[in-house]
């Protein structure tokens, strides 16, 4: 019986001498390998990036902001107000917290330095909806709020830009031109999913922005209100009471539409990540079906093969070469065109990947469970495929082989 080694040296050359040919038949499976190996790693980068969103924004909460397509009967445009949210809190259950906020952006100074920076007005609320820490100092408090206090808490980047190597507790600083006092420096937290520098930011009291910073028109308005729920499960009825709430304070009659939008930011988030991880299976299955199709290829072109070298298969098995020693040499010739395939396959998808991803904003997660699953598929492929071509290659009569031309 000839050797396991001999075999598939001699499986070898076959391969050797039809070597544009074998390429051709590998590129089925390379082009399948790499089409599994990116789907994955894009669908996974992007449902990394969604839960990066849903970490940065905070988990279990709502927003509330003013639709501005929709006027009242009296062609006014109506606008959220610190009395709503004071309403939310105390009316609708199952809430955890609410922080009406106000956001604007301007130039902070403190001695020579400059810096512009994104500006939020709200109350003690706030740190626990957004899930903010405090790292140094103090966070603004209920007394702060009521008393209209000139104080602020800053991110990381302000004290960066602004106090470097000082300690910025206690300093005064001017927003838009008005004093403020720095009571507090809140944790890191780096960039966001998309990029945006969540530290940069200054938070003071919500009246304070009402009165120096803003000044709006309308008494008591806001720019929107974070509802914090006690639950995931809790958010669709409080999304409910609170529409209705905000419906009966605003004295909208039944048939008109809502001056307000109410939004379930956690479960846009969730919609999307379902989103994306049913196009990624999409993506998924249409490589696999790639797939398979390489294994066809694979298939016809050594059922070519067994045609071509018939005479050979004769030659063979008269000098003593096994039934299994010939089906065992073409399975092996099936094998080794598949995993050279999933090979190049790996190194194209890892490539494709990055490239997909360009696209996307997100970077490709590749793990080696998506590797290792479309390589293996890869040898399966071309064992699965192989096998009729080394069935049908054994059982050549050695005579009619040898006569053949």
């Amino acid at each position: 019986m000839i050797s396991t080694v001999e075999i598939c040296r001699t499986a070898g050359r076959a391969l050797k001498r039809n070597k544009t040919r074998s390429m051709l038949t590998a590129l089925g499976i390379i082009i399948g390998v790499a089409a599994v190996i990116a789907a994955f790693a894009v669908g996974a980068g992007a449902n990394k990036s969604i839960d990066e969103q849903i970490a940065s924004f905070g988990s279990n909460f709502i927003v509330v902001f003013p639709d501005r397509s929709a006027v009242s009967t009296t062609g006014i445009m109506r606008y959220l107000t610190y009395s709503d949210a004071q309403a939310i809190e105390r009316e609708v259950s199952g809430i955890e917290a609410v922080a009406p906020m106000i956001n604007t952006s301007g130039a902070v100074i403190y001695g020579n330095t400059n810096w512009s920076t994104s500006i939020t007005g709200s109350t003690p609320s706030f740190s626990k909806v957004r899930e903010w820490e405090i790292d140094r100092g103090r966070d603004i408090s209920d007394s702060d709020v009521r008393q209209a206090t000139k104080v602020a808490v800053i991110g990381s980047t302000i004290v960066e830009k602004l106090f470097p190597g000082e300690d910025p507790l206690g300093k005064s600083i001017r927003i838009k031109k008005v004093p403020f006092t720095v009571v507090g420096v809140f944790s890191s937290k780096g960039q966001s999913a998309t990029g945006d520098d969540q530290d940069d930011f200054i938070l003071v009291p919500l009246t304070s922005a009402q009165r120096r910073l803003v000044r709006y028109s309308t008494p008591g308005r806001i720019g929107n209100i974070f509802i914090k729920g006690v639950s995931m499960s809790a958010l669709s009825y409080i999304q409910n009471e609170t529409e209705s709430l905000l419906r009966e304070l605003h004295k909208i009659k039944p048939g008109e539409p809502d001056d307000f939008a109410v939004r379930n930011i956690s479960q846009m988030l969730e919609a999307r990540r379902k989103t994306t991880t049913i196009m990624s299976m999409l993506l998924g299955s249409i490589a696999f079906i790639s797939l398979v199709v390489g294994g066809i290829g694979i298939m016809n072109i050594m059922l070519v093969s067994v045609t071509e070298r018939t005479r050979e298969i004769g030659i063979r098995m008269a000098v003593g070469a096994k039934v299994r020693d010939i089906r065992l040499q073409f399975l092996i010739e099936a094998v080794v065109l598949s995993m050279i395939g999933g090979t190049l396959g790996i190194l194209l998808g890892v490539f494709a990947g990055y490239m997909l991803a360009s696209f996307t904003s997100a970077p490709p997660i590749f793990t080696l469970g998506s590797i290792l699953l479309a390589f293996v598929f890869s040898a399966l492929v071309g064992i699965g495929f192989g096998y009729y071509p080394a069935w049908k290659a054994s059982l050549l009569n050695p005579i009619d082989a040898l006569k053949y031309e």
